[in-house]
C-alpha cells in the first residue's frame, strides 16, 4: 500500500512539472501566485519526485544485495528506513534553503542547535569514548564470558562497536551456565559506572604461549578461559572420610584430564559441617568457563554412580515430615530391631527417673 501511494504520488508530481515547463503552466500558475512563489512549489515537486525514485531504485538495489548475503528482511527493513531518515532530512534542508535566506536559518541553528547537539550526542560520544578504552585498555575483547551483577546479566562477548558491546547472553531461559542465542546490546556508556567481571583468565604470557603451542592457534588468539567450580557433596556422619575423598579426586581427574594437563593445578577436597545433617565435601577444580554444565554433569554421574556401588560413603539426606503425611511409624513396627531398640528406649527412660 505504500509503495503504491508513493508511485501515485510521483506520478502526480511529474504531471504538473510537465505540465508547468512544456503545456504552458507557468502562465496559468502565475495568475494565481506570484512567479518566484510558484518557481519555488515546482522545484519542491522536483526535489520530491528525484528523491522518491532515488530511495525506490536504492532500496531496491539494497535489498538485493543484503538478502544475498543471507541477511534478514528485518534488517533490510532497517537500512531502508535509514536512507529514508536521511533522504527525507536532505529534502527538508533544500526546501528550507529554497524558501527561507541562510542568514535567518543559520541563526535558529546558532540559537537551538549547540544545545541540541549536546544533548543528543552525549550519549554516542561516551559510547566512543568507551570503545575506545575497550579496544586500548582490553579488559575484556571478544570471546571472552562477562558478568554484570548489577544487571544479573552473563554473556559472551560477540562485538564490540564504537556504541554497543554485543553479548550472547548465558543463562537467563535456562538454569545453568550455557548460551541461549539471545543478543544483548549493552551500550558502551554504560560501562564507565557498571562492574564488569570477566570469566577468562590474564595469567598470561606463558598460560597463552602453552595454549598457542598446544591447540596451533594464530598470534592473535587465546586457548579457553578456565575458571574454579566447586562440586557440593552432603555424606553422613558415619561414612568412610578418605573412601569419599578418594572418589570424588579420582571423578574429577578422569573427567578433566585435560584441563590438569593444561593448568597444571590438580582438584582437591575441602569439608565443612554447616549444620547436624551430615559433612559437606567441595571439591574443587579447574573447569572451562564455556563448558561448565556438561563437565559437571559428566562429573555429577561418574560420583554418583561410584557411591552407589560403594557400601562406605553414603549420602546424608535431611528428613523432613508434613503434618498431612507424618513419618509412617508403624510400616517399621513389625521390623526385627524394632522391639530392642523400643527396649532400649525404654530402660534409657527407667534410668532417668
Amino acid at each position: 500500500m505504500q509503495r503504491k501511494l508513493t508511485i501515485i504520488l510521483t506520478a502526480v508530481a511529474l504531471a504538473v512539472v510537465l505540465w508547468y515547463y512544456l503545456l504552458g503552466g507557468s502562465k496559468a500558475l502565475s495568475t494565481l501566485i506570484t512567479e518566484i512563489y510558484a518557481a519555488r512549489f515546482i522545484s519542491a515537486l522536483v526535489l520530491f519526485m528525484g528523491l522518491t525514485i532515488g530511495y525506490m531504485f536504492t532500496s531496491l538495489l539494497i535489498r538485493s544485495a543484503m538478502l544475498r548475503a543471507g541477511a534478514k528482511e528485518g534488517e533490510v527493513i532497517m537500512i531502508n528506513n535509514v536512507i529514508k531518515a536521511f533522504l527525507i532530512l536532505v529534502g527538508i534542508i533544500f526546501i528550507l534553503s529554497d524558501w527561507f535566506s541562510l542568514g535567518a536559518l543559520g541563526s535558529v541553528f546558532a540559537a537551538f542547535g549547540g544545545m541540541f547537539l549536546g544533548w543528543s550526542l552525549q550519549a554516542p560520544i561516551t559510547g566512543i569514548a568507551g570503545w575506545l578504552l575497550i579496544s586500548i585498555i582490553r579488559p575484556f575483547s571478544v570471546g571472552d564470558r562477562v558478568q554484570l551483577p548489577s544487571y544479573g546479566l552473563v554473556g559472551d562477548v560477540v562485538a564490540v562497536t564504537p556504541l554497543y558491546t554485543i553479548l550472547n547472553q548465558v543463562g537467563g531461559s535456562v538454569g545453568s551456565e550455557e548460551p541461549v542465542n539471545r543478543t544483548i546490546l549493552i551500550p558502551n556508556a554504560m560501562l564507565f559506572g557498571t562492574l564488569v567481571i570477566n570469566y577468562t583468565p590474564k595469567e598470561q604470557e606463558k598460560l597463552i604461549e602453552m595454549f598457542r603451542k598446544k591447540f596451533s592457534r594464530s598470534e592473535g588468539e587465546t586457548g579457553p578461559a578456565y575458571i574454579l567450580d566447586e562440586f557440593v557433596l552432603r555424606i553422613t556422619f558415619d561414612s568412610d572420610w578418605d573412601e569419599a575423598e578418594r572418589i570424588l579426586l579420582n571423578a574429577a581427574r578422569e573427567v578433566t584430564a585435560d584441563i590438569i594437563k593444561a593448568t597444571g593445578q590438580e582438584p582437591y577436597i575441602r569439608a565443612d559441617v554447616s549444620d547436624w545433617y551430615g559433612v559437606f565435601m567441595r571439591l574443587r577444580f579447574m573447569t572451562i568457563a564455556t563448558e561448565r554444565p556438561r563437565i559437571m554433569y559428566e562429573l555429577t554421574k561418574r560420583i554418583i554412580k561410584e557411591i552407589q556401588k560403594n557400601d562406605k560413603v553414603d549420602i546424608a539426606i535431611p528428613y523432613v515430615y508434613s503434618m498431612k503425611r507424618p513419618f509412617p511409624i508403624q510400616a517399621i513396627e513389625g521390623s526385627a530391631g524394632f522391639k530392642d531398640i523400643k527396649a532400649l528406649l525404654e530402660e534409657k527412660y527407667r534410668k532417668e527417673k
